[in-house]
Formats: C-alpha cells, sequence, structure tokens
C-alpha cells in the first residue's frame, strides 16, 4: 500500500539510478506528472511517458545518470519569495548545484523559476 506518491516517485528514481538502470516506473498521478516536467526541464531525467494499465496508469521515466540525490521534504514547509536562499542553504549542496521543487499558485516549477516569478508556495522536495 502506496501512502505518499511523491516519496514513492524520489526514491524510486533514487533507487535506480544508483544501481545504473536506464529507465523506471512510477505510479501516475498529475502532481507526479508535473514534478517529473519541473525535473526535465533542469535535464535531471530524460523523456517520459504515460503507460495506462489497469491500477490507473504509470510513467516509464528514462534515466540520464544526472541524479545524485533526490527526496521528499516533509512536512511541506510554507515559502516566501523571499525565503529561497535559506531553504538552498538547507537542502542543497551548493548554491547553484540542485534545485528545490515548489508547489505555487502557478503550478509545480522549480525554486529558481519560483524566484524569477516572485512567488512563493509549498516545498515538495529537492533533485541534486
Amino acid at each position: 500500500m502506496r501512502h505518499d506518491i511523491v516519496s514513492d516517485l524520489f526514491s524510486t528514481i533514487k533507487n535506480a539510478e544508483s544501481i545504473g538502470k536506464k529507465s523506471c516506473t512510477v505510479m501516475a498521478s498529475k502532481l507526479v506528472k508535473n514534478i517529473l516536467l519541473a525535473m526535465q526541464n533542469h535535464k535531471y531525467i530524460g523523456e517520459f511517458e504515460f503507460v495506462d494499465n489497469a491500477k490507473g496508469g504509470i510513467f516509464r521515466i528514462q534515466l540520464l545518470g544526472r541524479v545524485n540525490d533526490c527526496h521528499v521534504i516533509k512536512p511541506r514547509f510554507s515559502v516566501g519569495k523571499q525565503d529561497f536562499i535559506a531553504w538552498e542553504k538547507r537542502f542543497l549542496p551548493s548554491h547553484s548545484l540542485g534545485i528545490l521543487i515548489v508547489s505555487t499558485p502557478e503550478g509545480v516549477i522549480s525554486h529558481s523559476e519560483a524566484k524569477k516569478r516572485t512567488t512563493g508556495g509549498k516545498l515538495l522536495g529537492y533533485v541534486y
């Protein structure tokens, strides 16, 4: 039984990357799709496709070998547009290395895009 689909997404990608797989599959949802799009925009993963099955569907993800670590952030902290630097220091190893994935009123985007759009939101996870 799955309880947190975002945590399952990050742990599946991290485990598949660590053993050198070229692809992996995760359960599908709109939130997972938006997170995958944010990761794809920053070139952490390749293409992904939706595959329909009896359980509702899965995403098949092409891995590029660029993910060193990814993890869900719990609890989902609220972050203001001026607070991203403090959260970068807390979760990312370096200033320009990695992304925080944020759920904003404009959709699920990376923290760098949220800074450009001057918006805040809830932290979902990080990737580097």
